[in-house]
């Protein structure tokens, strides 16, 4: 994928996405229920730090504590990934959605698997069947991620129907606003992307990925009163951010 944001974006997602799937079914013994959950938090608390044999051991664990878990397999199939294996990373995301088969956490989880490994068509259609399931709570983020996959992908026409069918669904969404701003960017329609980060910045609350998008947006158009003026609310509001960081560095090397 040739847009960084993709990475950032499927990633934080999957493992939020995963550690809140927690659906069971009958069989196991309260107590070894119990002692799968936790070893499914424990897993994935090892996944973000990089201990992939330490997660393998904690959700294999897992498995055999509660096989009729959808989350056990949801988590085994990131790990998977994670390990380089698709095939068994198929066949984990496979079992989850046959143990929980309207359940759209598990759905986006296999989406963004699907996505990230340049399935794109079997991804988009899984996100938005995530997006229009009643019982999802956050449709935003599925059209988001589905925009995200179709952008990466090359399909700019498509991903931008997603980010506004995430604003439509949720208008104070950030991240659809940041990535539908990005995109008219980098398409050179500077003037709508202006306009429609300042649209968002007066109604909702800021965040240090759309202001610095908005100082990019300035420079791109020659707007040297925008630049600084949104360049100072950028270290202002968010003096700690990586966005604050990354503005001063651009100011010590402007080449």
């Amino acid at each position: 994928m040739t847009v960084t944001r993709v990475t950032t974006l499927l990633g934080p997602l999957a493992l939020l996405a995963l550690a809140g799937c927690t659906t069971t079914t009958s069989g196991p013994k309260p107590s070894d229920t119990s002692a799968a959950e936790y070893n499914v938090q424990l897993g994935f608390a090892y996944i973000k730090q990089g201990n992939l044999a330490l997660a393998k051991e904690k959700l294999e664990r897992a498995e055999k504590q509660d096989s009729s878990n959808p989350a056990v397999h949801s988590a085994l199939g990131l790990l998977y990934e994670r390990l380089g294996d698709p095939k068994a990373a198929d066949r984990q995301y496979a079992t989850a959605l046959r143990l929980a088969p309207r359940d759209p956490e598990i759905e986006n989880n296999y989406a963004i698997y699907l996505c990230r490994n340049g399935r794109v068509d079997e991804g988009v259609k899984r996100f938005e069947a995530a997006a229009r399931n009643p019982l999802y709570r956050t449709p935003d983020a599925a059209f988001t991620n589905a925009g995200v996959c179709q952008r990466g992908a090359g399909r700019f026409v498509d991903a931008e129907k997603n980010f506004l069918r995430a604003l439509q669904v949720r208008p104070n969404s950030a991240e659809a606003a940041f990535q539908l701003g990005d995109l008219r960017l980098q398409q050179g329609a500077t003037a709508q992307a202006g306009a429609d980060v300042d649209h968002f910045l007066e109604a909702f609350r800021a965040t240090p990925e759309l202001l610095l998008l908005r100082v990019h947006i300035a420079r791109a158009t020659g707007d040297r009163l925008n630049e600084e003026k949104f360049s100072r609310r950028l270290r202002i509001d968010f003096p700690d951010s990586d966005q604050a960081r990354a503005l001063a560095a651009s100011a010590r090397n402007p080449g």
